[in-house]
């Protein structure tokens, strides 16, 4: 589990998700202000139903993305790359989600946006502050994690 701990010690440290979903045949990315529970390895975000990426999403949908940081220097960087599954979220169990997102980015008190959970199924994780290139990999079928 050291490895999907380094991950998740990295991406709470993060606010800013990219994702990706296709529908017939279309592709489609997005990016959000998050937060993230280790314990579900998902992140949570707030998107308005009409939205191009939620229509195509539609109440679930395969996604793939990305959560980088933005150094000037290829010694410090960092990055995930994910898969997972994308789903709108019911009002009542999005309560304690919404909550934490609000006291995170308190502006989102004022937007009625549903929430929706990111449940990451694959990352994969470069760190260049551990060797130019170290990729850590996590898989949630298995619990899988590889160096």
């Amino acid at each position: 589990m050291e490895t999907l701990a380094a991950i998740n010690r990295w991406l709470m440290k993060q606010h800013v998700v990219s994702w990706c979903v296709a529908s017939r045949g279309e592709l489609w990315c997005a990016n959000a202000f998050y937060i993230y529970d280790p314990q579900q390895v998902a992140f949570y975000i707030l998107s308005d139903d009409h939205t191009r990426h939620s229509q195509m999403t539609g109440l679930q949908a395969s996604v793939a993305g990305t959560v980088n940081s933005q150094p000037k220097t290829v010694a410090l960087i960092r990055g995930v790359q994910f898969t997972g599954e994308i789903r709108r979220m019911e009002e009542e169990e999005s309560a304690g989600p919404r909550a934490q997102y609000n006291r995170r980015f308190p502006v989102a008190r004022m937007l009625s946006a549903p929430m929706w959970e990111i449940r990451l199924t694959e990352i994969k994780f470069t760190d260049n502050t551990l060797g130019f290139g170290k990729k850590l990999h996590w898989l949630r079928e298995s619990g899988t994690q590889q160096a």
